[in-house]
């Protein structure tokens, strides 16, 4: 069984994804749109797709295309995924899933209402440290988690500012002002891909940016947005917390490793830095770094990423690491291109599975509002200088 697939945004990362689409045995054609036809053009004929299409609205028309992937402006996600459902489209969308809890809530609504597959491709679901925590805490090694860490330390000079030039054109400084809360997803769900809960209650505080460049500026962000750093402290479900940083003004090699991971537990704990990570219990210390660290598929000098700065390379060319089971992913996958830690050969093949089998995938829509949500309350509290807000919650996905 197989379906066809629409690429929407042809910009950094959406073809490094449409060429692993095509590969995958349960996709049968990719075509690709964007506001700007030449880079459709482009994308199209660099990896042999299907076609393209002048707009988005024509692809929904089209009846050639089952599915769609969305690889747009992240604050653009919450209409396009819901434009997607309303055409009868399987949906899968970068991060984050949408910006205002009114557009989650009827993401959510339209995923019940239709029956069909929407998956939001959170990266850090199959992050090393995320899947070892997960499988640690699977066998109780932990013992009872009480509190965990989830940080995102990005720089600006670490490649953004070549990227938002690349997406925002002439005005590129109002959206590279982006609220860092706004953009959780890494963060929060690597915390949250591991520990079974979710977040209920939050209190954020953010930093006014000093830079002085013009981004992170009031007056030229089309957000509102002068903060550049925040940090938020979520209460979960059950008892316990977890805090997460997402820093844009960080002095920390991004370009080496930019979500980092911390959980603690009454029987053992486990802690990661840019270069190490290590396993701690009552008994001593393991040094897991290795169990944890991919191993580049792709050379950063390659040719199809002569177009990403070169601190944002390797985000495009990781392989898988130890802790990774390829078991289950196709044999087209184990010589192409990898990225994220790893994490984006499952992520493909997450969504295929799930379209074809009529299967929820793993961060569907329920998962993707609690990795979601919680960032857009913390932007709330931060603004309100940290008052403790509750946040909502969709529940659990549907047993199918």
């Amino acid at each position: 069984m197989t379906f066809s697939l629409g690429i929407v945004g042809a910009g950094q990362f959406s073809g490094q994804f449409a060429r692993l689409f095509l590969a995958h045995p349960g996709v049968s054609d990719v075509y690709v749109t964007d506001l700007l036809p030449e880079r459709a053009e482009r994308l199209a004929a660099a990896e042999g797709l299907a076609g393209t299409f002048p707009t988005y609205e024509a692809m929904l028309e089209s009846r050639t295309v089952d599915a769609v992937a969305i690889f747009t402006q992240r604050w653009t996600h919450g209409p396009l995924v819901l434009q997607g459902l309303d055409a009868g489209k399987h949906v899968y969308s970068a991060v984050p899933m949408a910006i205002t809890t009114r557009e989650i809530a009827e993401i959510i609504d339209a995923v019940r209402a239709t029956g069909l597959t929407y998956m939001m491709g959170e990266t850090s679901q199959y992050n090393p440290a995320t899947v070892h925590a997960r499988n640690r805490v699977a066998e109780g090694a932990f013992g009872r988690l009480f509190y965990a860490e989830g940080d995102y330390v990005h720089d600006m000079d670490l490649g953004f500012y070549e990227a938002y030039r690349y997406s925002g054109g002439e005005g590129w400084k109002a959206t590279a002002s982006y609220p860092p809360l706004l953009y959780p997803t890494h963060s929060v769900g690597g915390v949250l891909g591991a520990w079974r809960t979710h977040a209920v209650s939050v209190s954020a505080l953010g930093v006014v940016d000093e830079r002085g460049d013009g981004v992170f500026d009031r007056s030229v962000s089309r957000f509102d947005n002068d903060v550049s750093n925040a940090t938020a402290l979520f209460e979960v479900a059950g008892g316990g917390s977890f805090r997460t940083n997402e820093f844009r003004r960080v002095g920390y090699p991004s370009h080496i490793r930019e979500s980092r991971f911390r959980f603690f537990g009454t029987e053992a704990s486990m802690e990661q830095l840019a270069t190490v990570a290590l396993w701690q219990d009552k008994n001593g210390v393991e040094d897991i770094s290795e169990l944890l660290e991919p191993k580049p598929a792709t050379s950063p000098d390659d040719p199809s990423l002569q177009h990403v700065a070169p601190e944002l390379r390797a985000a495009f060319t990781s392989g898988s690491a130890p802790v990774h089971d390829r078991a289950r992913l196709p044999r087209a996958f184990d010589e192409m291109h990898n990225g994220h830690e790893g994490s984006h050969h499952f992520l493909v093949d997450d969504f295929v599975t799930a379209v074809n089998s009529g299967t929820l995938p793993s961060v569907n829509a329920w998962v993707a509002a609690r990795y979601t949500l919680p960032g857009i309350i913390a932007h709330e509290s931060a603004r309100q200088g940290g008052a403790r807000l509750e946040i909502p919650d969709f529940g659990a996905a549907p047993q199918m």
